[in-house]
This record gives C-alpha cells, sequence and structure tokens, in this order.
C-alpha cells in the first residue's frame, strides 16, 4: 500500500510540473505565466513532498516533509502576487486579447498607491479636518 502511495503522489506530483512548464512555455504574457507556475508548481511541490513522506516513514522526515509543504503554499502565491504587482507597476504590457484591466484607473503610477485606499492620497482619512 505505502508503495501504490508513493508511485500515485510522485507521478501526480511530476504531472503537475510538468503542467507549470508547459505554462509558462504556452501562455501569452507574463501575468497568465505567472499564475500557472505558481498553480501548478504549488501543487506538483506538495505532492512530490507527500511522496517522500510516505515513502520514508520517519517522524523527522514527515514533519520536515509537511513544514516545507505549508510553507511553499503560504509564501509561493504571495510571491507570485508581489512579482505580478512589480511587473504591472513597471509597464510590462498585457496580453493584447485581454478583455478587463481593472487596476488601469485604480493605481497613481507616480507613488505607486491604490487610489480610493485608505494610503491614498484622497481618501478622507487623510484629509486634514477643518
Amino acid at each position: 500500500m505505502q508503495e501504490v502511495l508513493y508511485s500515485i503522489f510522485m507521478v501526480t506530483g511530476a504531472v503537475f510540473m510538468c503542467i507549470a512548464g508547459l505554462g509558462i512555455l504556452r501562455m501569452p504574457d507574463l501575468f497568465m505565466r505567472l499564475s500557472a507556475a505558481t498553480k501548478a508548481s504549488t501543487l506538483g511541490v506538495g505532492f512530490l513532498l507527500l511522496a517522500v513522506a510516505v515513502k520514508y516513514p520517519v517522524i523527522e522526515i514527515i514533519s520536515r516533509s509537511l513544514a516545507i509543504i505549508v510553507f511553499v503554499v503560504l509564501t509561493a502565491p504571495i510571491a507570485a502576487h508581489m512579482i505580478g504587482r512589480a511587473a504591472y507597476l513597471s509597464g510590462i504590457p498585457l496580453w493584447k486579447d485581454s478583455i478587463v484591466d481593472r487596476l488601469c484607473d485604480r493605481y497613481d503610477r507616480c507613488n505607486l498607491l491604490l487610489l480610493g485606499g485608505e494610503n491614498s492620497p484622497t481618501s478622507p482619512e487623510r484629509q486634514d479636518p477643518e
């Protein structure tokens, strides 16, 4: 049973990693590539580490594998968001067939602030009381 679970997790992780690689090659712009790579590689790493935990049922390896899975699941989406935001604010163009750009009039490109938010120069919280 252990070998079957190990094989299933290993193959599933490898498939997700291949999907991530395919997404990087096939998607038309940085933002779509980033999305495909982050989602698929997070799942791929998770399944590969589960395979390691099943293959070597020692408490040290299981705990390290689970800790790495939690770390990757928590940090990969945040890192992708930060890279995407930096790319957007740097002016990296969207794909020409992108239909909606909901951020085009929401960011102050000079100050790199979200307009209308609490840190915005136009927000009521930042206005001096008269």
